[in-house]
């Protein structure tokens, strides 16, 4: 059994002690922690809440939701909801803060609360350490009968969709014209109910759909990785749909597939959507560590400044909001467009892709061939509770001296043709190790040989 917690909350596998997993008990503890904190700082007592479709979700649901009424806060209940439903929910709704119950792209024997501030972001690292400490230390009280909080709920999907169609760089009119068929893969979560929806106020009307039943009993792997996306590539090929889309449980990652049968590939969903914005929209472009330096290209190609951020969705924005970022994420389908708001978030993913898509005249396939073909290795390896990281690090940039290394998140080694970054996973005990090279046999040596490095 697993817990882990960190400045955006805690996660974990479902079932065990309380400290070792994330029990009933864990998950109360959290919840009024964070309503008392969110009060003492001044904020709006209101906290939004929603959740992906896993199984546990539901009961996680009710946990929070009595532990924020019990401490005095107004509680606006979402349902199921997609995280950046969720984040977009807490400023229109003018809350204080928001909780996300969802574990993301873990199997779905984990869950989690991913905690939002006022502006609908994850808080900060400073508001987060002192957070846990509250918590750790029990240290606040629960309100009196007449001092309680109230609850209520809202369906937020359609005002989420509604902002994205008045985007300036959304065009529903040229989407439509386009009569796209596309195929979808929600993996059974809260993805079957908004993509299809999304795509329908788009103007799409042919529409397959696969594992879109919001049951939480996953199809397959969550994680949109190639391996476990083989039922839509087959689907998309055999009958000649113009794309598929693949969402996580919690629709703020975004994997396609070309008319062709093959993946998109899951880290050019940015690059394709930053080469639309950027021909458009002057400004910078921001990704963290691991991500494809096919970003890079793109910068270049488009003469504007690239920035590389620690891994996380709150170092992406942040950096993004130091360099007027006009489009950033990170390379796992993260989309990030501050137009709408400093959130990943596969909706208007898929939104601006099918423009850009539409716009070029071309196929999905003929799209991503017009991008650079670098290939990525995604290594990872359990960690040893006796080891300590940081010397393990020390050791391998003593042993890269004579190459570029960028030490923020990690270490990322930069070679002539590619680069390896090694950092500790914030959402599961292991470490990671990220290759990308110009082919998938030069990524793979840089792995290996990191991995001799190490020792490990």
């Amino acid at each position: 059994m697993t817990l882990i917690k960190s400045i955006s909350g805690i996660r974990g596998t479902i079932g065990g002690r309380p400290g070792e997993a994330l029990t009933p008990t864990d998950i109360v503890n959290i919840s009024s922690a964070f309503g008392v904190w969110l009060k003492n700082s001044g904020a709006n007592k209101k906290v939004v809440i929603g959740r992906d479709a896993r199984i546990s979700g539901e009961m996680v649901n009710h946990l929070v939701v009595g532990s924020l009424l019990s401490v005095g806060v107004d509680v606006v209940d979402l349902g199921l909801a997609t995280t950046p439903s969720v984040e977009m929910a807490v400023v229109d709704l003018n809350a204080g803060g928001g909780i996300i119950l969802t574990a993301s792209h873990n199997p779905k024997n984990w869950n989690a609360l991913k905690l939002l501030n006022g502006k609908g972001e994850f808080i900060s690292d400073a508001d987060g350490k002192q957070l846990l400490k509250m918590a750790d230390d029990s240290n606040y009280q629960f309100n009196e009968v007449d001092e309680l909080g109230s609850y209520d709920t809202c369906d937020y999907l359609d005002q989420h969709i509604e902002h994205i169609l008045n985007l300036p760089l959304v065009d529903n009119k040229l989407i439509e014209q386009a009569c796209f068929s596309i195929a979808v893969d929600a993996v059974n979560s809260v993805g079957g109910t908004a993509i299809p929806r999304l795509l329908k106020a788009l103007g799409v009307t042919t529409v397959e759909e696969i594992n879109c039943k919001p049951d939480g009993h996953f199809a397959h792997n969550p994680e949109p990785l190639p391996e476990n996306i083989k039922e839509i590539c087959s689907l998309v090929k055999d009958n000649k749909y113009d794309l598929g889309i693949i969402v996580d449980p919690d629709v703020d990652r975004l994997a396609l597939v070309c008319d062709n049968g093959e993946p998109f590939g899951e880290e050019y969903t940015l690059v394709s959507v930053a080469d639309y914005i950027l021909e458009n929209t002057k400004g910078a472009l921001v990704a963290n560590l691991s991500s494809t330096m096919a970003l890079k290209d793109i910068a270049k190609k488009h003469k504007v400044e690239f920035f590389e951020s620690a891994v996380g969705e709150v170092n992406v924005v942040n950096v993004m909001k130091e360099q007027n970022a006009v489009i950033g994420g990170e390379g796992n389908g993260g989309i990030i467009y501050p137009e709408l708001h400093y959130g990943r978030d596969a909706l208007v993913g898929v939104a601006l892709f099918l423009t850009h898509l539409a716009k070029s005249k071309k196929s999905s396939s003929e799209l991503r061939a017009q991008y650079p073909d670098y290939k990525m290795v995604k290594h990872k390896l359990e960690l040893d509770e006796n080891l300590d990281l940081d010397v393990v690090l020390k050791g391998v940039l003593e042993k890269y001296v004579d190459y570029p290394c960028n030490t923020i998140d990690g270490v990322k080694i930069s070679f002539p043709t590619g680069w390896v970054h090694l950092r500790k996973s914030n959402t599961e005990p292991i470490i990671r190790i990220y290759a990308e090279g110009k082919d998938v046999s030069d990524s793979q040596k840089l792995v290996e040989e990191i991995c001799n490095k190490m020792k490990l």
